[in-house]
């Protein structure tokens, strides 16, 4: 599973490979599974893949269409939760590119709402976040890779069509969480891994107010980074606290410290 963090319009595409359109493509490397990567997984056939967008940035969402250009067809897009899961059942695209982090709850819940009802459309995290449970949250819920914001036009590219034709796309730090994750489970049984049971009990939120916590934000801060009250946030960490079954806010940044959440 393979696609490198090179940064903005990094020279280099997956496994070291030039871009999706280069001399070498993702497919030099060999994705998850052994499948090739742009040019070799033939990602919608020969066509372009439809792609719908989920961000709520206006402005990240435009980037994302410039640097896609003409190698996709942006059929949609979306800045939250419900609209997202509406209109992407509206067109069904071939792969959806999906912010984790939605002012109405985590990216996870578009997913696990479409593919229950359309399984066939893919999903394909693109996010700021690199935290080890935002990954395994959105691949417990279907996803089909995932990938940060500091991905190259190429390799996004090649990312996408190499999700449309079947393959899991990762980078390999990102990698790594979900084969420990799935490590973790003993004998399989057809479960989804337990990447941590303490952190697991927690929503999506909580641990999006967590690690902000952690990180030294202020409640205020919070608020205005998640669109959400300064209660809200209170209420947010009481529950985290009580479910951590801890008592101080110093305590809690510690414990995130620990787990790398910040």
């Amino acid at each position: 599973m393979t696609t490198p963090p090179a940064g903005p319009g990094g020279a280099q595409g997956a496994g070291g490979a030039q871009g999706a359109g280069g001399a070498q493509g993702a497919g030099g490397a060999q994705g998850a599974g052994g499948a090739q990567g742009a040019g070799g997984a033939q990602g919608a056939g020969d066509r372009r893949p439809r792609v719908f967008i989920v961000d709520d940035h206006a402005l990240f969402r435009a980037g994302v269409r410039a640097e896609l250009g003409d190698q996709v067809e942006v059929v949609g897009e979306a800045d939250d939760v419900g609209p997202a899961i509406a209109r992407i059942i509206a067109c069904l695209p071939d792969v959806v590119l999906l912010d984790v982090h939605l002012p109405g709850g985590g990216g996870h819940s578009v997913v696990t709402s479409v593919k229950a009802v359309h399984p066939q459309v893919r999903f394909l995290a693109l996010s700021a976040s690199d935290a080890p449970e935002d990954v395994i949250a959105a691949i417990r819920a279907g996803a089909r890779g995932y990938v940060t914001k500091t991905i190259s036009s190429a390799e996004l590219v090649d990312a996408v069509r190499r999700v449309a034709g079947g393959d899991a796309v990762f980078s390999p730090m990102l990698a790594g969480f979900v084969l420990d994750a799935f490590a973790a489970q003993p004998g399989g049984g057809g479960e989804r891994p337990s990447f941590d049971p303490e952190l697991d009990q927690l929503t999506t939120r909580e641990r999006e107010v967590l690690r902000l916590i952690a990180r030294g934000y202020t409640y205020k801060e919070i608020a205005g980074e998640l669109y959400i009250s300064v209660k809200t946030v209170e209420s947010h960490v009481s529950s985290v606290l009580r479910k951590l079954q801890l008592s101080t806010r110093h305590q809690l940044t510690r414990w995130a410290t620990e787990r790398r959440l910040t």
